[in-house]
């Protein structure tokens, strides 16, 4: 239940900074004035025209938590008419946010920031109920690692003499007795290591940064994956910024199209993505596997009917795009990973 709290929570909390960061969002109340309480400016409508506030501020307690589950539950209703147009015409979407018709959309920012919580809300909730957290490795678990697999070591090394007696195959037991041999040699390795404090000076990689983070999951799993999570959600913004020079090189010196409009792009896509990690979270908890590999497909299918729509594209002109965008998203994920890799190693 904490779990299930904690996202709820966190939900929450993702809709309000969503809420803040999108101008429409601006709370009704039940009181009515005649000058802005915030300038003080003659008010002629809903709005002041001087500062932006709205005319009419809640007092009472009720109100607030009124606009709380408005914001949370409703996202005053351009979330249900935006996330079909996101899912089945993306490129509409994104043309139309650009070319100014907002009013009945939720703006990419605030539905990024959104589906954001939402992901790790259901990735905390989907842990949680899990059942039992991973116990802590302790000091004796490798003395009794050792211990149990010198004893199997011993059970098939018998099996394979009683076989050989009776001139069987022991192919078989052969290959098993040479991995559980190998494995208790690195296990040895380790403790001798251990025990005489020797740093694990191992390469896992070309960057030395990422081959740091290694050693801290190995060393203390449960710390790293916890500074994954949180350095993840803290950074998850820094996508954009990765992801917009890549789909700029799709347009390069382009008078039509600008920053701008692929920055709206991107956002809406990343939501878009964010969304099937969701679904693909909630189908594994169900055990619907056989339907995972369908939402592998989704993504490039996705991308397509963006760019043809956003940039007015024909058939050919979006089909090498996609491809080419595929190769980018693969490797603006890459670039995001050893950032976040660098910041567990510091």
């Amino acid at each position: 239940m904490n779990g299930i709290s904690e996202s709820l929570a966190e939900i929450g909390q993702g809709t309000l900074t969503a809420s803040a960061v999108d101008p429409a969002q601006a709370s009704q109340s039940h009181t009515h004035e005649t000058a802005c309480l915030n300038c003080g400016t003659p008010l002629i409508g809903t709005h002041c025209h001087a500062c932006g506030q709205a005319a009419h501020v809640h007092r009472s307690l009720g109100a607030f938590f009124h606009d709380l589950l408005h914001g949370v539950f409703h996202f005053e209703g351009r979330i249900w008419r935006t996330l079909p147009m996101l899912a089945w015409r993306p490129g509409r979407l994104t043309r139309e946010y650009i070319d100014g018709r907002r009013a009945s959309y939720v703006s990419p920012i605030a539905l990024f920031l959104f589906s954001v919580f939402l992901m790790f809300a259901v990735f905390h909730a989907l842990e949680g109920s899990e059942g039992g957290e991973t116990p802590a490795v302790r000091s004796g678990d490798l003395d009794k690692a050792i211990t149990g697999t010198e004893a199997e070591l011993g059970v098939l090394k018998a099996q394979r003499q009683k076989l050989k007696d009776s001139r069987a195959d022991t192919g078989d037991l052969d290959r098993r007795i040479d991995g559980r041999e190998q494995a208790l040699e690195a296990m040895k390795d380790t403790r001798s290591a251990i025990a005489e404090n020797i740093p694990d000076t191992r390469r896992f990689s070309d960057f030395h940064q990422i081959d740091k983070a290694i050693r801290k999951f190995k060393k203390n799993p449960e710390l790293a994956a916890y500074k994954l999570q949180t350095y993840a959600y803290k950074y998850s913004w820094a996508l954009i910024p990765i992801s917009v020079p890549f789909l700029w090189l799709l347009f390069p010196f382009s008078r039509r199209f600008h920053l701008y409009d692929h920055t709206v792009f991107v956002t809406y896509s990343l939501c878009f993505m964010t969304m099937l990690v969701i679904l693909g979270m909630v189908m594994d908890w169900l055990g619907a596997n056989a339907l995972l590999a369908v939402l592998f497909f989704l993504p490039p299918i996705h991308m397509f009917r963006q760019l043809r729509g956003a940039y007015g594209l024909g058939r050919f002109g979006a089909l090498w795009r996609t491809v080419l965008l595929v190769w980018f998203s693969s490797t603006a994920l890459i670039i995001f990973f050893v950032m976040i890799m660098a910041q567990i190693s510091l």
